[in-house]
């Protein structure tokens, strides 16, 4: 099973850079993305052979997440059931008969980090809503985490150490995540690669010089250890400052 997820900035502008000719290309038997940034009936997209879902933001042009899946789930779930971070559109979960699949564009913590202290709640009430599923059967989330969890994840990290993404805030958050359990995939099959990033700011020509940071993820729950194939991050892609990751599992 090819899994892969995206932030796409914007799906309209996507479509303008390319994404129908990767979304065919790479036939995902689920394609999440994240950073829609439209409403409901701003966009008619055709992708035959897929179900779609998708959770808009109440703000207009902003957040946003979908997933595009060829297998009908039994259940689908948006949000965490948390109305204080329900208003973004930024979760979406679907259940299959052998795990829940999730997409997730996590709050960015802001310039001066401003949104910091809510970004903490956010992660502390989002790991408990993935370990409360977790109960029930293994999960897959992906998205858009906003952090470059080590050194290694980004080019720059000694310039970054106090800015969003990179806080020892943040970063420990997302070590809550793995202590909980969860599988960094790419790590899993690439744990010393350096040079790999998700994501390059628009800024000082930062993609050219491959000034990025690996801030997009697939994490699993460590009983799904044994049916991970694959993991890959397509920095050949472009059509967003993001870039998709993947993940391929039995």
């Amino acid at each position: 099973m090819k899994l892969i997820s995206w932030n796409v900035n914007g799906i309209r502008a996507c479509m303008q850079k390319g994404f129908l000719d990767f979304f065919k290309d790479i036939d995902a038997d689920i394609f999440c993305i994240q950073e829609t940034k439209l409403q409901e009936g701003q966009i008619d997209l055709e992708l035959e052979g897929y179900y779609q879902y998708w959770n808009y933001a109440i703000k207009k042009g902003y957040s946003g997440t979908a997933i595009f899946t060829k297998t009908k789930p039994i259940d689908v779930s948006y949000g965490i059931g948390i109305d204080e971070h329900d208003q973004e559109g930024r979760v979406i979960t679907l259940e299959y008969k052998e795990f829940y699949m999730i997409t997730v564009y996590t709050p960015n913590s802001q310039s001066e980090l401003a949104r910091l202290e809510y970004r903490m709640k956010w992660e502390d009430d989002f790991l408990h809503y993935l370990k409360s599923l977790e109960e029930k059967k293994p999960v897959i989330f992906c998205g858009d985490l906003n952090v470059a969890h080590k050194e290694i994840d980004l080019k720059n990290p000694k310039n970054n150490r106090k800015n969003a993404g990179f806080t020892e805030e943040e970063r420990s958050k997302f070590t809550s995540i793995v202590e909980a359990g969860f599988i960094d995939t790419f790590r899993y099959f690439h744990p010393k690669k350096e040079g790999i990033y998700s994501w390059w700011s628009y800024r000082f020509k930062a993609r050219s010089k491959n000034a990025g940071w690996r801030i997009d993820y697939f994490c699993t729950s460590s009983s799904l250890k044994s049916k991970l194939k694959d993991a890959k991050i397509h920095t050949e892609i472009l059509g967003s400052d993001h870039c998709p990751v993947e993940l391929v599992i039995e």
